[in-house]
């Protein structure tokens, strides 16, 4: 792995202002993401790793701002924040490292521009967002949200991005990353009055939010029957961007390989949990993943030495 001044370099970055900006994005991913930028940093080749970088940042720095307080005062943060964007990337001034770096790496990734659109389109949906009355619901946050949050990283590694076949891999990864999330993070969101399971999925399991929080015996043994169901349909959707690993160009395959297999042992992490999530959430299954990363990492070496030769 190239040290950060040298990815700096490959990546092209010379003036010193603008690497000030990126060291600025690179602290703050790996402060408030430590294990994805472990895998980006091992995993990509570093003329991608700062506009990756940067993208994260981004992606992380709106949800924080629209995230807390109440949904008048996220309204208007969102609404603050996508001025401020807009502004900066017609190229008027901003005091925003952060979006001095996002500037830059859309004149090197023109594509990235369409999908920032979107992703500050879609914000609204997560600022008022209390949980899903169906399925339907459900899907409607992963159009609007998810799906451009994902874009924002992946529209970077591939040749195609715009493609049908390459969104749908990218949908369906994210909706069951979005699935295993709201599982596993369900103690933590019934203490805040939300729930990412749909209520008419409830329902079929004559269950209630409340039943859920008190997490009496019966609600337990009910939670029991619908963790696996709901796992069934976040591997479907796993199994359904496979074919990502080879429409992306050869130097994400690594991380995109890397990303599939850790949702994969996310997931036997839920389901060996299962009704005791309703307690809190499951630990990441470190030595298991480090096991990943150390094998994409060889992975990924050998074919940029293959490359240099």
């Amino acid at each position: 792995m190239a040290g950060w001044p040298a990815t700096l370099d490959r990546a092209g970055i010379t003036d010193p202002s603008l690497r000030r900006d990126y060291t600025e994005q690179r602290r703050l991913v790996a402060r408030f993401a430590r294990a994805e930028y472990i895998a980006v940093r091992l995993l990509l080749p570093p003329s991608l790793v700062p506009d990756v970088l940067a993208a994260t940042a981004f992606m992380h720095h709106t949800d924080d701002r629209i995230d807390q307080g109440p949904v008048a005062e996220r309204v208007g943060a969102l609404a603050a924040w996508d001025g401020q964007v807009r502004a900066a990337l017609a190229g008027g001034p901003t005091d925003e490292p952060l979006l001095r770096a996002l500037r830059h790496t859309i004149t090197r990734h023109p594509q990235l521009e369409s999908y920032v659109g979107e992703f500050l389109a879609g914000a609204g949906a997560d600022v008022d967002w209390s949980g899903f009355a169906t399925e339907r619901d459900f899907q409607d946050y992963i159009d609007a949200y998810s799906l451009p949050a994902f874009m924002l990283l992946t529209c970077l590694l591939a040749p195609d991005t715009g493609t049908e076949a390459y969104v749908a891999g990218c949908r369906s990864f994210i909706e069951a990353m979005q699935r295993l999330d709201f599982l596993d993070d369900i103690a933590e969101d019934l203490s805040h009055g939300r729930l990412g399971i749909p209520q008419d999925t409830l329902a079929r399991h004559g269950l209630t939010d409340r039943d859920l929080a008190e997490a009496g015996p019966a609600a337990r043994t009910a939670f029991a029957a619908l963790v696996p169901e709901q796992l069934a349909l976040a591997r479907t959707a796993l199994t359904a961007s496979y074919d990502l690993v080879e429409r992306v160009a050869a130097p994400g395959r690594p991380l995109v390989r890397a990303l599939l297999t850790l949702q994969e042992l996310r997931a036997r992490t839920v389901e060996r949990k299962g009704a005791a999530l309703l307690g809190g959430a499951t630990r990441p299954p470190l030595a298991a993943a480090l096991g990943v990363l150390a094998r994409e990492y060889r992975a990924a070496r050998s074919r940029r030495l293959a490359v240099r030769v």
